[in-house]
């Protein structure tokens, strides 16, 4: 039974309320001084609670996305993700095959061309070697007959680490969202490419080039983009590509932008932080190579390489945002530049947590769209 099924869920729920009626049931019974009532009365106390926190711990779990299987929670999961044997899978199906399609739930209609389509791919880099699962969302001007010679714009859409690719469709509805938004004028249809960006789980490789590790980067930079136009009917031109991503997804869209403004014309952090963290989720992401680091701090890229033309969007929130006053520096820094275009969405109050991001959304992605093409 799996960490984020509804299953599990209600299992727990049912747990906790037993054991809170049996706690009220055998009360009675163990209201002894004697030592066998007070342990059964410590005991009866300390499962209740325990099942509490297992529903809460659950239920949080589902609604952000925090880890996505039993191994994942518990560090056990043994799929790196980085494979080197793909020759014969690469020359049968290309870089890119698709595992399942379906509809966009939420939206009115089931035919890809009044909906649109939600594709779960496997994804393998030819250059890095990365293999690792994304979805993709294809508008529904994708599937009609008018504009089968047109090419489209596409986001590549990150989640936070660890996070799950399947939240950004279920939980910050984002195929949805762009629907909801084409159909009423406010966007322009798009090819959306929802993924992690922890490419190696359960390493948080931070969209680095690894020296002797996953070159995820690269990965990010070409062999993604490659795989996608070699599947789908995406524009070619540099102007046609963007990039999103929230907490350390974020930080990537930024970093990736800013990096390779050749492919990604836009890149918005939605609470992005601007520093690659090094911590045991990280493991040494530099091997002590000091250019490396450098450039991947956000900081020190301003101020030491020639701004990049590019357009970039952060997102924070006056209350409940640790990352608010390094925003607005992060404005004023990349301002300075006078070469590089930066936007912002400033919230009153807003956590951490999918449901600010799902205020910020919306506004993202008219925003993205305004700056990419579809040729």
């Amino acid at each position: 039974m799996g960490l984020t099924s509804n299953k599990m869920l209600m299992l727990a729920v049912v747990l906790a309320v037993l054991l809170f009626v049996g706690t009220v049931w055998l009360w009675p019974r163990l209201a002894r001084r004697n030592w066998r009532a007070v342990s059964g009365r410590v005991g009866l106390l300390l499962a209740t609670q325990l099942a509490l926190f297992l529903c809460l711990g659950i239920g949080v779990n589902q609604a952000f996305g925090f880890y996505a299987s039993w191994a994942d929670l518990f560090g056990k999961e043994t799929d790196q993700g980085v494979v080197v044997d793909h020759t014969a899978r690469l020359g049968a199906g290309g870089p890119l095959q698709v595992m399942a399609a379906g509809p966009v739930q939420g939206l009115r209609g089931s035919r890809p061309s009044a909906t649109g389509q939600i594709q779960k791919v496997d994804i393998v880099g030819r250059t890095t070697h990365i293999a690792t699962p994304a979805y993709v969302y294809l508008p529904p001007e994708y599937f009609q007959a008018r504009y089968r010679a047109r090419t489209f714009p596409a986001a590549v859409v990150l989640t936070g680490y660890p996070g799950t690719a399947k939240a950004l469709v279920d939980k910050l509805h984002y195929p949805r969202t762009a629907g909801e938004l084409a159909k009423d004028g406010r966007m322009q249809p798009m090819i959306l490419v929802m993924m992690r960006p922890t490419v190696a789980p359960p390493r948080d490789t931070e969209c680095v080039d690894v020296p002797g590790g996953p070159r995820t980067e690269t990965f990010f930079a070409k062999d993604l983009p490659d795989a996608v136009l070699a599947h789908y009917r995406v524009g070619k031109k540099p102007g046609s590509w963007g990039i999103i991503g929230d907490s350390t997804g974020g930080y990537c869209a930024l970093k990736l932008a800013m990096h390779h403004p050749d492919v990604y014309a836009a890149g918005a952090g939605l609470s992005p932080y601007y520093k690659a963290p090094i911590d045991a989720t990280t493991g040494d992401l530099f091997r002590g190579d000091k250019a490396l680091r450098n450039r991947s701090d956000l900081w020190w890229y301003l101020k030491h390489q020639p701004a990049p033309d590019t357009s970039l969007l952060v997102s924070s929130s006056k209350i409940g945002e640790s990352n608010y006053k390094d925003t607005l520096k992060f404005i004023e820094r990349v301002r300075a530049t006078n070469l590089t275009r930066i936007s912002s969405i400033i919230l009153e109050s807003g956590g951490h947590n999918f449901n600010t991001w799902r205020r910020e959304i919306p506004g993202t992605l008219q925003w993205i769209s305004g700056r990419l093409s579809d040729r």
